[in-house]
């Protein structure tokens, strides 16, 4: 029984002097009607679509740019060089905002938050078709 509270013990004693880990996510998620009161209230933001040129073509968010998520690595991004600005990060439905959002932070961008899917989008949409 002495073992086993050792173990035990021994066990908690190295999970809790682990350094905690440096690659978490660092930005917001806030849901599509979040971000459209964001929109409203808000003007000095950047709202970054992030899927591919022809999906944005079809249909995006008015006002926003688009760099596809492939297109996003470890170089710097001329059209995004606040790194402070509030940017707000959406793709079809959700993933690939999510993987954007964190290389950004990774990129050293402070105020990215990551709003989904135009799918959930009810706000107007333009088309460049």
């Amino acid at each position: 029984m002495k073992k086993i509270i050792l173990i035990i013990s021994l066990v908690f004693l190295l999970a809790g002097c682990t350094a905690p880990d440096q690659k978490g996510n660092d930005f917001r998620q806030i849901s599509m009607k979040e971000a459209a009161s964001i929109m409203e209230e808000e003007n000095d933001y950047i709202i970054l679509d992030v899927r591919t040129e022809s999906e944005f073509r079809e249909r995006h968010i008015p006002n926003a740019i688009n760099i596809p998520n492939e297109e996003i690595g470890t170089e710097e991004i001329e059209s995004l060089p606040d790194k402070e600005q509030l940017i707000l990060v959406y793709c079809r439905s959700g993933n690939r905002s999510k993987q954007a959002s964190a290389k950004l932070v990774e990129l050293g961008y402070s105020n990215i938050v990551e709003i989904g899917g135009i799918n959930d989008w009810t706000g107007e949409t333009v088309s460049e078709e």
